[in-house]
């Protein structure tokens, strides 16, 4: 049974970083994309970034940002430690909320343009990520 833990959350101000882990255990082998999602109070929970892992050579590593993140979020994985990371850098207050990381089955894509996992079946407990202004 695959299981996530996330870690690095914090409270910040806002134009300051973190860093947050994503460390799975368990065998991960039929997931094919892992992403970071949060959601904030009394807000729908939202995709922030997400990777291939796997599937076609062609697309492993292929990464996917939101709007809202690109520029200065960058996910990347260690695949010695099974673990997901979210670099969080120049934060703002709206990106205050309970981040999760996922694993899912595999990626969507628009064309040949990775948009994110799809089939997510497993999910971690969060971390929460408070940014002052």
């Amino acid at each position: 049974q695959v299981q996530l833990v996330e870690s690095g959350g914090g409270s910040v101000q806002a134009g300051g970083s973190l860093r947050l882990s994503c460390a799975a255990s368990g065998d991960i082998s039929s997931n094919y994309c892992m992403g970071w999602f949060r959601q904030a109070p009394g807000k729908e929970r939202e995709g922030v970034a997400a990777i291939l892992t796997g599937g076609s050579t062609r697309y492993i590593g292929s990464t996917y940002y939101a709007d809202y993140v690109k520029g200065r979020f960058t996910i990347s994985q260690d695949n010695a430690k099974n673990t997901l990371y979210l670099q969080m850098n120049s934060l703002k207050p709206e990106d205050t909320a309970m981040y999760y990381c996922a694993a899912g089955r595999g990626g969507s894509f628009l064309g040949s343009v990775f948009q994110g996992c799809n089939a997510l079946d497993v999910w971690g407990q969060g971390t929460l990520v408070t940014v002052s202004s």
